[in-house]
């Protein structure tokens, strides 16, 4: 009966996804890996994350509670649903910003079955009463809740199946002390390398039944920014492209001219991040400038530079922050000499 009330006073009960069966169809069109056998890239990550699995499996246990942190893009999402493929589970997927009030997080807890895996997406957007109410889920597998108001109200505690909860965040500077020191294991993704992304742009290749040589799969790879989201995005575009101008043959030269088409330089650079670049040299002489000054006379926001733009222009060495503003290097010289922008 208790249970019963609990769901007829929350949200609509979430539906448990079964990896390994149900997704195969989406997961194959949207060039997600449905198992870690299939992954390229974070060899270090997968090998600790099968030593884990291997021995909760072993002893019939749930795996312990994972946090992925790092950069949009690098596979904290496929990690959350290749893991529950090789425990052989279901999983839920939540978002950390559409859950407001512990209440939010009760249907997803109370449905959860035996060893199965709860996603958290960005978790450092969870409110501080949603998150303290995780405490005791995590470490106790059970939840307080009041029902009622005043003083016929009363608390029913709720123990829960045993589960694993996987939180991914792009800040894990963001999350508090507590919610961090729960997560058993912490794992940081980091950068792909070119052979990584060329060996990716390769096989999603295939699932898309297109034919892309080393060559242009490796300029593909090349223009990616180290992250296999853009690598898919780039030979998405590149096959369409081929598609409508090449009559489907990817050729080095197809490749190149259709990320030209969309303003990605051989560096990865999109339009913008030029634009920024050409801002700071040709009106500000190379800096250094303030984002403020730099936003205004692009008549772009300063948010959409410093989140956007200025990430991947600091790992590209091509700009430096200082006390004083932004100053442009000598390789961001260069470069733009090379694309041909025109600058004073």
């Amino acid at each position: 009966m208790a249970r019963e009330a609990i769901y007829q006073s929350s949200d609509p009960e979430p539906e448990a996804t079964q990896v390994p069966e149900s997704e195969t169809r989406e997961q194959d069109v949207g060039l997600r890996p449905r198992r870690m056998s299939e992954m390229v890239g974070q060899q270090d990550v997968i090998e600790r994350l099968l030593i884990a699995i291997e021995a909760a499996r072993g002893r019939g246990e749930p795996l312990g509670h994972i946090l992925f942190d790092g950069p949009p893009g690098l596979g904290k999402t496929t990690f959350a649903t290749v893991i529950p493929a090789e425990m052989g589970t279901t999983v839920q997927f939540a978002n950390g910003a559409a859950l407001r009030a512990p209440k939010d997080l009760i249907p997803y807890l109370t449905n959860l079955e035996q060893g199965s895996v709860l996603f958290i997406d960005e978790i450092h957007r969870l409110p501080k009463s949603v998150e303290e109410y995780l405490y005791t889920a995590m470490e106790d597998f059970r939840i307080d809740i009041v029902l009622g108001e005043g003083v016929s109200a009363r608390t029913l505690n709720l123990d829960l199946r045993p589960f694993t909860l996987i939180g991914a965040t792009t800040r894990a500077g963001m999350l508090s002390g507590p919610l961090r020191d729960r997560f058993q294991i912490r794992e940081h993704l980091g950068w792909y390398s070119l052979g990584e992304l060329c060996e990716i742009v390769r096989r999603n290749a295939t699932k898309l039944q297109v034919e892309v040589a080393i060559d242009p799969a490796t300029e593909i790879a090349r223009r990616s920014r180290s992250t296999p989201r853009l690598a898919n995005n780039r030979l998405l575009w590149v096959r369409d492209y081929a598609q409508s101008r090449a009559g489907g043959n990817i050729t080095l030269d197809v490749a190149t001219a259709a990320l030209q088409m969309i303003g990605i330089d051989p560096l990865g650079l999109d339009k913008q991040d030029r634009g920024y670049l050409d801002t700071l040299l040709r009106v500000f002489a190379g800096g250094p400038a303030g984002l403020e000054a730099i936003a205004h006379t692009m008549n772009v926001s300063s948010d959409t530079l410093e989140d956007e733009v200025e990430p991947f222009l600091l790992r590209s060495e091509l700009i430096v922050r200082t006390r004083r503003g932004r100053i442009a290097t000598d390789k961001a010289h260069q470069h733009l000499a090379a694309e041909g922008v025109r600058r004073s």
